[in-house]
């Protein structure tokens, strides 16, 4: 596989030098600084909050060497993305030591959490195409969001318009790897509207890994010139041999498929000092897994979850500052052939307000959620920002607050040979702090930031003896946890090109007090050491490279070292890409059982049309 990637590497190579005189369209480059961050309730440009927020911009997209959400977002420290196959097919996502349950995914600040697991989360991450920007807010974020967000949140930002472009893309690659996609953009007298659609498929790196995945995605902005009506309309399918994903590592015929949709509608009201936006939604998840595919009257499961819901957000500024406020609606149904019929209604009230004193140096934002759910009662959850502007690039600040998470209906009712569930759990909270410093330049960035969180109640499946088969739900008397966040962005011109050279770091010290770790199935295998880095760079006109590398070491103690890399050449209306994933075939597991791909190379073909 080496050969013939250094063999296409060439080909490229020698394609762009003589390609020269070809025009390239100039990649558009965003200016961080100016962003307005949508993953707060008080928009704030991106320099001025005071959080551990990170971007991902639609060029460092572009740069990834990835094809899906899932792979891109392993190359931010801190997160911990468990994968059990390839494409995104299904994967866990966890911030700073927290567990798939407690990390909440939106898509434009719609919350796509799954009352059914945390395992679903990422059945609703977005093809790259229609990504504009990805915002990441690590620490406790239940005062802004509400539930679920207990280590953090990931907010998908699509893209607004693509004015009258169609473009295709087709990829090929090892393991039958067979993708292809089409996205096009119309932008009419009064409306504007994005539709993609696209087909991963696999036969897999070994016995039953096989997978079919479909995307398919419509964005429209109607009455543009008067009061603007945005839908968001998504289907996700997924269908893919779970060799030991799930059971015991001999369980190698599992077969799992999923559907996720969502359809949503919003629209904005806006005044000098007032702007409000309100929004209702619907978001449906289906998954049906099979303990046999060649059997699957052995050992079936279906599980269906609508939630709807409907919410209004607003920001009123002041001479005393800014305020924030909203409220949330939302009712959960789930039929389950295992965990039954069920469902729950929530309403949330948020509220935060920022002052700034000092002639603007020093900004304070209290604020609190409370939260109402029919099973569990009412939840109210406090948090404040701190952030002073020592110059114009460097900020220091520093945030705590109070987070939590109510069971899953897994947690609470699922059962099966290995598996218990306990309806008599208690809701996990915890009180997190953070302090950090960041500098922001067009040339350089770097932050650094120190937290620690003190909860209660997690949950994990533990058995009472190391000879027990049966894994209950418990809650966990006292977790403790603390750790070290470095990130630094380097932009400079070589040739009066663009290049970029990132690095970041986290260190995580988790200490699960008066608990057998051997009797643990979740808990401590959290990345003790991360580190990540990618070079992007361009030598010539036509022909860009980037290289990403990944160190892991899990609490448990195993490590390992991945290398990707990919090459584009750009020759006016079409694009040629190579993506070498696992160049030095890294033996790993990120999860469970499951050894992640061998060394593997896939090529690509992209044609704009207009």
């Amino acid at each position: 596989m080496k050969n013939y990637f250094f063999l296409a590497l060439i080909i490229l190579i020698s394609v762009g030098l003589n390609a020269q005189n070809q025009q390239t369209k100039q990649q558009d480059t965003t200016a961080l600084s100016e962003v307005i961050i949508n993953s707060t309730r008080i928009d704030l440009p991106f320099k001025e909050n005071s959080r551990t927020i990170s971007i991902i911009s639609s060029e460092a997209i572009k740069n990834s060497a990835t094809n899906n959400i899932a792979d891109l977002l392993q190359q931010v420290a801190g997160i911990d993305i468990r994968r059990r196959g390839t494409s995104g097919s299904q994967a866990d996502l966890y911030i700073r030591g927290g567990s798939f349950d407690q990390t909440l995914l939106l898509i434009d600040g719609i919350k796509m959490d799954d009352a059914q697991t945390g395992h679903h989360t990422m059945n609703a991450a977005l093809p790259l195409a229609v990504i504009e920007r990805i915002e990441i807010i690590k620490g406790p974020a239940a005062r802004v969001f509400g539930q679920n967000a207990f280590n953090g949140a990931i907010n998908i930002v699509t893209k607004k318009e693509l004015n009258n472009t169609v473009s295709a893309t087709m990829e090929t690659g090892s393991f039958g790897q067979l993708n292809a996609g089409v996205t096009v953009g119309s932008k009419l007298e009064n409306s504007s509207h994005i539709v993609h659609i696209d087909k991963m498929s696999s036969d897999g790196y070994r016995y039953n890994t096989d997978y079919d995945n479909s995307n398919y995605f419509v964005k429209s902005i109607f009455n543009q010139n008067k009061q603007a009506i945005e839908m968001i309309t998504t289907f996700q399918e997924r269908k893919f041999g779970a060799n030991g994903f799930y059971a015991r590592a001999s369980a190698v015929d599992q077969y799992e498929e999923t559907q996720n949709s969502l359809i949503a509608f919003s629209t904005e009201f806006k005044s000098e000092n007032l702007s409000i936006t309100p929004r209702i939604y619907w978001k449906r998840n289906q998954d049906e897994y099979v303990y046999s595919r060649n059997n699957p009257t052995l050992y079936r499961n279906l599980h269906i979850t609508n939630k709807m819901g409907a919410e209004v957000n607003a920001n009123y500024t002041s001479k005393a500052g800014i305020t924030g406020f909203g409220v949330d609606l939302s009712k959960v149904y789930i039929n389950s052939n295992n965990l039954g019929d069920r469902n729950r209604f929530m309403t949330t009230l948020f509220l935060e307000h920022e002052f700034k004193i000092f002639d603007d140096k020093l900004d304070i934002t209290p604020g609190i959620a409370v939260t109402y759910f029919s099973d569990f009662d009412f939840y109210a959850f406090p948090g404040i920002d701190l952030g002073y502007r020592i110059t114009d690039q460097l900020k220091a600040y520093g945030n705590i607050g109070y987070t939590y998470r109510i069971p899953t209906y897994t947690d609470l009712y699922y059962n099966d040979s290995s598996t218990a569930g306990n309806p008599n759990l208690e809701v996990e909270e915890a009180f997190a702090q953070e302090i950090g410093i960041k500098y922001f330049s067009p040339k350089f960035s770097a932050s650094l930031a120190l937290y620690n969180r003190d909860a209660q109640n997690l949950i994990d499946f533990t058995r009472t003896n190391t000879t027990d088969a049966i894994f209950k739900a418990t809650n966990i008397a006292e977790v403790n946890t603390k750790g070290l966040e470095v990130d630094a962005a380097y932009n400079f011109k070589l040739n009066n090109f663009n290049q970029t050279l990132a690095v970041g770091y986290n260190f995580l010290d988790d200490n699960i007090l008066d608990q057998n770790k051997d009797l643990s199935r979740y808990s401590l295998n959290t990345l003790k050491h991360h580190f990540t880095t990618r070079l992007s760079t361009q030598l010539l006109k036509n022909v860009s490279q980037n290289i990403i590398y990944k160190y892991a070491q899990r609490t448990t103690g195993d490590s390992y070292n991945v290398w990707d890399a990919s090459i584009a050449l750009n020759l006016k209306q079409f694009e040629l890409t190579i993506t070498a994933s696992n160049i030095f075939n890294a033996d790993y597991i990120e999860a469970g059982y499951v050894p992640m791909p061998p060394s593997n190379v896939l090529f690509g073909f992209r044609y704009n049309f207009n």
